[in-house]
């Protein structure tokens, strides 16, 4: 999915968060989580494959953030910092041209004892 607006493409690494677009955002997020925790409750999230590519996507991410702890509360600061979100820019990137809406967007949930929040 590409942005669009009157005036032509957006470039999302020019374009400003705007309240409407991070609303819509936020709905969708809403509803994919409580799909996704319905299926985690069935069935344990490492024997659940959402893509082709999860296992490729998985090893992809421990070798560019060694030093993230699966069992650890996330940083939000540290993740939402200049550096943080470099590091994440570089990392989805790479799958500009293997998954469609690659960018669109990241749900994670801040401790994985814990059910999705916020």
């Amino acid at each position: 999915m590409s942005l669009t607006s009157p005036a032509g493409p957006i470039d999302p690494n020019q374009a400003d968060n705007f309240e409407e677009i991070e609303k819509q955002f936020a709905v969708k997020v809403v509803e994919h989580m409580t799909t996704y925790w319905a299926i985690l409750e069935k069935m344990p999230g490492s024997k659940l494959r959402l893509t082709k590519m999860d296992d490729e996507i998985l090893d992809h991410f421990k070798s560019e953030f060694p030093d993230y702890d699966l069992k650890a509360t996330i940083n939000e600061d540290e993740m939402k910092s200049k550096e943080g979100k470099e590091r994440w820019r570089n990392f989805i990137n790479s799958y500009e041209k293997k998954i469609e809406d690659y960018n669109f967007g990241t749900m994670l949930r801040s401790n994985p004892s814990f059910e999705y929040g916020e």
